[in-house]
């Protein structure tokens, strides 16, 4: 791809769990949450805190038709039945960790995408929780493995990740089209 216009753009870490053996959740325990697969009643709240996880900006009700249409066009898709929609809950039953989890089926790897913890919520071992309990999930469909890169620039990211279980490798270039940045 490099000889044909493309060129390397910023490092990601790739991240591994092995599935194998049954996921923890004392990750999810000390941090008193409970955990939930979301289905379209609670789309609004789910697209909400990764709103907030990612753009950080206001949500309004533009934004909100918007994103639960995405999340809707997603969980509608012709790989809905590879996925779940999985959020944390606290104690007072807000929403303040999501993750989108895939799997290529049985004894297959299974991909966590996207991952995030609401702005105001940060901090309290929410984002490592959720991502034990999308393990979780993973392994309940079948998976193998779980995977996952984030911005290697993004060392937060990492260390959530590795907190809860996962391997950091080596880190990979994204690749970038030239002229499309």
């Amino acid at each position: 791809m490099l000889a044909d216009g493309w060129e390397l753009d910023e490092p990601w870490t790739p991240l591994h769990c092995d599935l194998n053996d049954p996921v923890p959740d004392t990750l999810v325990t000390q941090t008193g949450l409970r955990v939930e697969s979301v289905g379209p009643n609670r789309a609004a709240a789910w697209m909400e805190v990764h709103w907030s996880a990612f753009r950080g900006t206001a949500f309004g009700e533009a934004e909100r038709a918007e994103v639960v249409d995405w999340w809707t066009t997603m969980m509608d898709g012709p790989f809905a039945e590879q996925g779940r929609s999985v959020a944390a809950l606290d104690s007072e039953g807000r929403m303040v960790a999501i993750a989108g989890v895939w799997s290529a089926g049985r004894g297959r790897p299974g991909l966590i995408e996207p991952m995030g913890t609401h702005r105001d919520h940060r901090g309290k071992g929410y984002g490592a929780a959720i991502c034990q309990a999308a393990g979780f999930a993973l392994r309940e469909m079948g998976a193998s493995s779980a995977i996952v890169c984030a911005e290697s620039s993004n060392v937060g990211a990492v260390a959530t990740y590795a907190s809860a279980g996962f391997t950091p490798h080596p880190p990979v270039a994204d690749l970038l089209r030239q002229g499309t940045a």
